[in-house]
């Protein structure tokens, strides 16, 4: 790997994935969230029934490690039955976290990233 990627990658702590829903797809979300949470024993955040930070949709965050990072994707893109989720590294800048180093599954919705400026 060339000097300028591996610093970068020093810097990525974890990952978290929204999974966004709503009204009608909230029972999905939180059954999909528990069962993620279950299996790999990871955190899941509050089921948020309303936009918060830069998401625009009610979501519910999930926070994993680097190494689980394959399973925990692959999983939520066998599972998520037309949920859109939205990952992205823990890097410490979460302008370029959720701009630069975002990545979806499902549609890309668009972040209200003023307020990281």
């Amino acid at each position: 790997m060339s000097k300028e990627i591996v610093p970068l990658l020093d810097e990525v702590e974890g990952y978290h994935a929204h999974v966004y829903f709503d009204a009608s797809t909230i029972a999905q979300a939180r059954q999909l969230c528990q069962r993620a949470a279950e299996i790999f024993m990871i955190e899941m955040g509050r089921v948020h029934e309303r936009p918060v930070g830069p998401h625009p949709c009610w979501s519910c965050q999930l926070t994993f490690s680097i190494p689980q990072f394959a399973a925990v994707m692959t999983w939520l893109a066998m599972y998520r039955e037309g949920l859109t989720v939205m990952i992205h590294p823990l890097s410490g800048d979460d302008l370029r976290d959720h701009r630069d180093y975002a990545m979806w599954l499902g549609a890309i919705e668009p972040l209200k990233l003023e307020m990281f400026t």
